[in-house]
């Protein structure tokens, strides 16, 4: 049976009880009462024994959200039919019916906001999932508010029979002049978008930008990006600017691990197997390079004054960066001067080849 055919049956039995409307009025408001309560019962009851049987709680709460708002709304249908019923003047039952129409919509424009909560929270906590990764959770979350907004808009003006035509040609052509007022905001809008679909970056990167500054990505907004530098400052960044710009993404790759390089010179005539094993070493000793990949030393040039070599690891935070590569360059200064390996000084040699005459 629909929901049409127990309505009418309802009035149809509701009439049977006598002339007085009143009377009838409400018997249809206590058997609309009475059907919300065996819906709320079947929900709350047969179904949430069956979601509390479940290894999570995600259903258990969607239960107690979802069961009280659908006995709300057979209350509130009772009491409009009721009202229609009663035969009150026209101004009157529209006046009353919209006013409960109204309640209905926030009631479950509350309980549609607090079920998209839940499943933000719920898919949050899932990090092997890759919409909560991308950082794509946060933008649709904030999508669909907008989407959920605009429907309660809608039906609210049919609640009060509003003609909502016009109001959308006037959205329309309003919506026209804001596109090239804001211009700048759909473009960042945009590039929102196609930043969290690409996925360059998450949250949670250290990301660097063109202009240089380093730092974590802590949001991925509709309209800009904000990323927190290693000076605690925060930065925001609209999201056209990153979208038409280069960016590197230290945290980017299979790996989460990044890479650093500590470079140094030693004098000309140095023991090169000992350069290697002495800045080996080194490496070896710190606690925060990686063992895995194993750090290396490479030789990479002849310099104008020094034999220049590279002591390459890895660790496991891009945050790091700055402090291990200063405790590694410290170490490795330490290292040398205990092993007497010269770091030498840039110079150059003058040949003068002839001095000019001096006259007496």
């Amino acid at each position: 049976m629909t929901l049409t055919e127990l309505i009418a049956q309802i009035q149809e039995s509701a009439e049977l009880i006598g002339p007085n409307v009143y009377l009838q009025a409400a018997i249809i408001v206590v058997s609309f009462i009475l059907i919300g309560k065996v819906a709320d019962w079947i929900i709350s009851g047969i179904i949430g024994r069956f979601a509390r049987q479940s290894s999570n709680d995600f259903d258990d709460q969607m239960v107690d959200l979802v069961h009280r708002p659908v006995f709300m709304s057979f209350v509130l249908l009772g009491l409009a039919l009721g009202t229609r019923r009663i035969g009150l003047p026209d101004v009157t039952t529209f006046i009353t019916v919209g006013i409960l129409k109204t309640i209905a919509i926030f009631v479950w424009y509350n309980t549609i906001m607090q079920l998209m909560s839940l499943v933000v929270r719920v898919f949050s906590k899932s990090r092997e999932r890759k919409i909560v990764q991308t950082g794509m959770l946060s933008l649709l979350h904030n999508v669909m508010k907008v989407v959920v907004v605009a429907l309660t808009v809608y039906f609210l003006f049919l609640a009060w029979k509003i003609d909502v035509t016009a109001w959308l040609a006037s959205a329309g052509i309003v919506g026209l002049a804001l596109s090239f007022a804001a211009k700048d905001t759909l473009s960042n809008l945009f590039a929102g978008v196609s930043i969290v679909m690409d996925a360059p970056y998450k949250a949670g990167d250290f990301i660097i930008l063109d202009s240089g500054e380093r730092g974590l990505v802590t949001d991925i907004g509709l309209r800009s990006t904000r990323i927190l530098t290693r000076d605690d400052v925060e930065i925001t960044v609209p999201n056209g600017i990153i979208g038409n710009g280069k960016i590197i993404n230290e945290a980017g790759g299979p790996p989460a691990q990044h890479r650093i390089r500590v470079g140094v010179g030693v004098a000309y005539g140095s023991d090169i197997d000992n350069v290697i094993e002495v800045l080996a070493s080194v490496a070896a000793d710190h606690p925060d390079v990686l063992k895995n990949p194993e750090p290396r030393v490479r030789f990479r040039v002849f310099g104008e004054s020094s034999l220049n070599f590279e002591l390459l690891g890895w660790i496991a935070k891009p945050v790091d960066r700055g402090r291990v590569t200063h405790e590694l360059n410290c170490a490795v200064y330490k290292a040398l001067n205990k092993h007497n390996i010269q770091i030498p000084f840039p110079q150059r040699d003058l040949h003068v080849i002839s001095m000019p005459e001096t006259s007496n």
